[in-house]
């Protein structure tokens, strides 16, 4: 069975552009992603990075929902070592009062920027990551109507459901998440190493919860699809330049298609392997190679990644990657 896909948006700013014209880019591929039944499409949280502009995420996430009408929009997620937790159920909570059933939060424990930012950010760089665990369990509390007498709450989040999730690229979160009962989304899309690890030992440690009786596992993949499986590779070099430039530690705006990508082989080979969970090319070579890796996982839920120099480029590959998913869904029937 064809699982549902969904979109992860970074809010890529290409050289050339502003993040305004990004803003609005992301509210066209919302749009876009709604009426090609995406299940949700999310924010993610970074900061101090040029080229991404959804540092303030869950402001993005209200811009975003108030221009959609049901997709589900959320975040992809938030770094939770960088706030209190009341804080993100406050923020959350509002979401939610706002867009309700529609908001999604999902917690990450990296800071998502480097060492200098994360302290700009005021928070406790050596104890915050460990701290995730129970930083979970806060917001949760925060979350759950308030007992009697109960002289701290979080207004407009408590007696609210926003459901949580567990993001991850090892396999501490998926262990989290599988004792915690809740669903857990793995991000093979940068970090595909500890994948099958992390699958398993979130299905196989999984506890119900009362809102997640059986695990809800989602795997993040990139796609680039074009008409042409030539030009999809081209497109493609725009995330390979990313990369070989967060090796160089020279991170800038997403950088248009070129035909040769100046890189050493070590860099090329570093930047092949992050990326090795990658479906490039036209959507009949495209269909088959999901199909096999959507067979080998078996994941609950397939969210699809892709940075694009030209956002027209990004809402074409959005459209096939939906005419893939149908097909599958129907039974793997190909193009005409």
């Amino acid at each position: 069975m064809t699982p549902p896909f969904s979109l992860l948006d970074l809010a890529p700013v290409a050289e050339g552009s502003t993040v305004g014209h990004t803003f609005r880019s992301s509210v066209e591929l919302a749009r876009e992603a709604e009426r090609l039944g995406y299940r949700r499409i999310w924010l993610a949280e970074h900061h101090g990075m040029i080229g991404v502009a959804s540092a303030a995420t869950a402001v993005v996430i209200g811009h975003v929902a108030g221009a959609t009408e049901h997709i589900r929009v959320g975040a992809g997620g938030v770094m939770l070592p960088n706030h209190a937790p009341y804080i993100i159920a406050e923020q959350f909570g509002t979401l939610d009062a706002l867009y309700p059933g529609r908001i999604d939060l999902g917690l990450g424990r990296a800071p998502g920027t480097d060492p200098a930012t994360a302290r700009a950010l005021r928070r406790d760089l050596a104890s915050g990551a460990d701290r995730f665990p129970q930083d979970v369990l806060e917001l949760q509390h925060w979350f759950r109507e308030p007992e009697p007498g109960q002289r701290v709450v979080a207004v407009p989040a408590a007696g609210r459901s926003v459901p949580l999730w567990l993001l991850g690229s090892s396999t501490f979160s998926a262990q989290l998440a599988a004792r915690l009962g809740l669903p857990f989304a793995f991000a093979s899309h940068f970090a595909p190493d500890q994948m099958e690890r992390a699958i398993t030992a979130y299905r196989s440690g999984f506890q119900p919860s009362p809102d997640w009786p059986e695990p809800h596992l989602m795997l993040t993949v990139n796609v680039v699809a074009a008409d042409d499986a030539d030009v999809a590779r081209r497109l493609f070099t725009s995330v390979q330049q990313q990369f070989v430039r967060l090796l160089r530690r020279t991170p800038g705006r997403v950088p248009p298609p070129v035909d040769r990508i100046d890189w050493t082989p070590a860099e090329q080979r570093q930047v092949e392997h992050t990326l090795r969970c990658s479906f490039v090319g036209d959507s009949a070579s495209i269909e088959v190679e999901l199909a096999a890796f959507l067979e080998r996982h078996r994941p609950d839920e397939l969210m699809v990644s892709g940075h694009f120099h030209d956002p027209e480029d990004r809402l074409r590959s959005v459209r096939i990657t939906a005419e893939i998913r149908d097909r599958l869904a129907a039974g793997g029937r190909g193009p005409a």
